[in-house]
This record gives C-alpha cells, sequence and structure tokens, in this order.
C-alpha cells in the first residue's frame, strides 16, 4: 500500500489531426518557445493547417481583448474541429511517443521512449512533482492568456521518472510493434505516436508511476501556468490536470545537451576587470582558440567546476577552473550537489559577484540569452554583437534528479534536453464545449 501523497496519470481522448490533415510533417512543430520567425514562416508554408497557427499566433494592428491572438487561437481551434481536420479519440487511452535520432556530438542512433498522458496537478510542497529550474515570467504570463482562451494545452510538459525496473518501458515496447497512429520527420528526428487503450496495461503503467517522484525536465514555465490555471477555475475539474509525457531516467536515449550564456547591455565592461574578479575565485587560463576550449572542457573532470569564455574584440578563449575553498563563501546556501555544478558557479561567482548581475535581472532576461550550440555561441560573440558567453558543459540528470528530490533548484536554462517534445501530436482539451468530432484517424 502506498502511503502519501502520490503521482496520479491518466489516460485521456486526445484530440489529434486527421488525414484530411494531410502530411503529418507539415503539421507538427517545435514547443513555442523555439520557434523563431523564420521557422514559423516556414511552418505558416509547410500547411494551412499547421499547429504554429495554434500555439503561437501573431499580435495584429487593433487587437484588443474581444479579437486577440488568443481569441483567434480559440477560434482556429474550433474551425479545425468542426472540418475534421482535428478530431477527439473515442476512448481514453495512453500514447506511447518515441523519438529516434543522432546524438549531436557523438552520431550515436538513439531512441528516447516516452508516452504521453495526463497527470494530476500537484503544488511543489506536496513534493510529488519536483522542479529542477527557477523560472522567467513573461513566458507563463503568455501561455496562460492562452490557456484561458482556448481551454487546451497544446504542447506535452516532459517529465521524467526513475523506473530501474523499466517495466513500463517494455510495455512502450509492446505497444511500438504494432502500426503507429502518427508518424512524422522533424529537423533529422523521426516522431512516432502509438496507442494503449488496454485497461490492464493502463493499470499497471498508473501503478508503476504512482510509486516515483516525478521531475520536470522541460516545461517549468507551462506547469506554473497550469497551476495557476487550475487556482483560478476550481469550479472547472479538467483544468486541475496537465498533458504530460513521462520518459524513465534510466533510459539510454535521455540526452542533455549545455545551454551557454552570451551576454550585452555591460556598460563599461573591460576584460582586464572582468580576468581580476574572476581570479579571486578562479584559476584563469587564456587558451588559443574556441576549439581548444572546448577540447579543454571536454577533457575536463566533473570536479571542480571549469567554464569557458569568449570576449569580444578580442582573440582566443578563456578557461576558468574554479578554487574550491575561493568559491565556497558564495555558495553556502547551496547543497553538496548544488556546489558541484559549473552552472551554479557560473551564476554566482561570474554572473553575480564578478558582473553584479542580480538573479532579479537574470529573472527577466535582462542581457542575458540563452543559445544550445557551442559554435553558435562563439558566433554570438565573435560576429553577432554579443560581449562575452560564458560555455557551459552539459549537466548529468542525474544530477539534476538528486537536486531536484533533495527539493534543491538550479539556475534558469540549466539543461537542454534534446531533442525537445513536438507540439502536434496530441492535445488535451478540457473545456465544457469540448467537440463531438469524428474519431481521429491515422496521419501520416
Amino acid at each position: 500500500m502506498l502511503w502519501g501523497p502520490m503521482a496520479r496519470i491518466h489516460p485521456f481522448q486526445a484530440v489529434r489531426y486527421t488525414a484530411r490533415a494531410g502530411d503529418a510533417s507539415a503539421l507538427v512543430t517545435q514547443p513555442y518557445d523555439k520557434i523563431p520567425d523564420e521557422l514559423r514562416e516556414r511552418y505558416l508554408a509547410a500547411s494551412p493547417y499547421n499547429f504554429v497557427r495554434l500555439i503561437k499566433g501573431m499580435a495584429e494592428p487593433g487587437d484588443d481583448d474581444g479579437d486577440n491572438v488568443y481569441t483567434r487561437a480559440a477560434a482556429l481551434l474550433e474551425q479545425w474541429l468542426a472540418e475534421g481536420i482535428l478530431a477527439a479519440d473515442p476512448s481514453p487511452a495512453l500514447y506511447p511517443y518515441f523519438q529516434e535520432f543522432a546524438h549531436p556530438d557523438t552520431g550515436d542512433r538513439l531512441v528516447r521512449k516516452a508516452f504521453v498522458c495526463l497527470l494530476d496537478l500537484e503544488d511543489y510542497d506536496r513534493r510529488v512533482v519536483h522542479r529542477h529550474e527557477l523560472t522567467h515570467r513573461g513566458p507563463k504570463v503568455d501561455r496562460l492568456r492562452l490557456t484561458e482562451a482556448t481551454r487546451a494545452y497544446f504542447g506535452q510538459l516532459f517529465f521524467l521518472y526513475d523506473e530501474p525496473e523499466a517495466t513500463v518501458d517494455a510495455l512502450l515496447d509492446q505497444a511500438a510493434a504494432g502500426p503507429p497512429l502518427m508518424q512524422a520527420e522533424e529537423e533529422g528526428v523521426t516522431h512516432t505516436l502509438w496507442r494503449i487503450d488496454d485497461p490492464l496495461v493502463i493499470e499497471t503503467v498508473q501503478r508503476a508511476i504512482a510509486e516515483r517522484k516525478l521531475l520536470i525536465a522541460d516545461g517549468h514555465h507551462r506547469y506554473e501556468t497550469a497551476l495557476a490555471y487550475r487556482d483560478a477555475h476550481p469550479e472547472e475539474p479538467g483544468g486541475a490536470r496537465v498533458m504530460v509525457s513521462l520518459v524513465n531516467l534510466r533510459s539510454p536515449g535521455l540526452v542533455v545537451l549545455a545551454t551557454h550564456r552570451p551576454l550585452e547591455g555591460l556598460d563599461g565592461l573591460r576584460l582586464e576587470d572582468l580576468l581580476e574578479r574572476a581570479g579571486r575565485r578562479f584559476d584563469v587560463e587564456r587558451l588559443e582558440s574556441a576549439e581548444v576550449l572546448r577540447e579543454r572542457l571536454d577533457d575536463a573532470p566533473p570536479e571542480p567546476a571549469a567554464i569557458g569564455m569568449v570576449f569580444h574584440g578580442e582573440p582566443g578563449a578563456w578557461l576558468f577552473t574554479a578554487r574550491p575553498d575561493d568559491l565556497a563563501p558564495l555558495l553556502a546556501d547551496q547543497s553538496p550537489a548544488q556546489r558541484k555544478l559549473d552552472v551554479v558557479a557560473l551564476h554566482q561567482a561570474l554572473l553575480g559577484d564578478a558582473l553584479g548581475i542580480t538573479e532579479e535581472d537574470v529573472r527577466e532576461l535582462k542581457g542575458i540569452s540563452y543559445i544550445r550550440g557551442f559554435q553558435q555561441a562563439v558566433d554570438a560573440v565573435r560576429t553577432g554583437g554579443k560581449q562575452v558567453a560564458f560555455l557551459l558543459r552539459p549537466v548529468d540528470a542525474a544530477e539534476v534528479a538528486e537536486i531536484a528530490f533533495a527539493g534543491g533548484v538550479m539556475p534558469q536554462k540549466s539543461t537542454d534536453f534534446y531533442p525537445k517534445l513536438l507540439s502536434g501530436f496530441a492535445t488535451y482539451r478540457f473545456g465544457s464545449t469540448r467537440s463531438k468530432a469524428p474519431r481521429a484517424e491515422r496521419s501520416q
């Protein structure tokens, strides 16, 4: 018997594209916050039914409370349901979702195995759902307005659970032996969706997950948006759940990439001043190129913290290797697991202590941006107008879980789980005006 709060997951009747919508690869998108303007234009050109039209519309002159990005998304959702472009499945199910891809750094072929379901929302202090990152404010306001207008969740939040026995993965593999509901190619990744509606299998999965702590891997803003919606609408039971994809922490397909920090807007910043301040906490070494820096970061031991830097107008690169004793006074309120992380040393000792960037500045995205690729971050300084970029190593997923399950959090954008979960495979529509649309068909 299980005691205390449990993770409660549920099958649901996903709203999905029908065959009438056309080629699935022309319909699905990256998550809303990973769609720059040029990618949005590409999606718009791909299909009149591309999902970007729902999740990332554009403001228009004359927008007001009655006609805006969010109300237009709601109207379009209703239109596509009425036209049979989207339809609700006839019965509740869990949805295995596999992603086959090449590791960006090693080229190894991997498969990440997830399943899509509904999760009962739980406040963090219940210690069922654990966060590992702090959040920014702006994205939560935007997503809340979309949820208020559409009464739907369009993207899956990415959650991790730790199940060494891999019981759930074995059941997902069984389902994946059958024909898929939907398959799409996006940026070199093959995304495939199946369906599990066997009540006994669903119950087995529910029991396995109920015993686990859950970690938000990606989607902190959207989870907190869902909490806000639930609290604002206690009369709407469907709003007390959110759509998630769950992945086993032990999965060999679980990949975490580094997220680098280019900075701008640092008035009067001089290289010699930055190096002097950094030298109070780090051993500072100048290297001949960014390529050498990448090699040194790859070869550095896990401890102590190691952080790279490139500076505008200066050739070469710098490697900062932490001196733990000198760093310790800045990390007194951090757990032992947090003190080991490069990203914590960066935010506390370099952004905060050396550059005077406050936690409020980081929350408000003042002068700081986030870039996945090492070379892209270097180029942001060399040719893109940024003043300085700090370059990091990836965080190990097990370290993230250790910190989160102990109640700790990491700085914003500490992790980049690859690949992203696509939007458009499933929608959770919880409003009382749920369409009685026909059954969704397979879309290939």
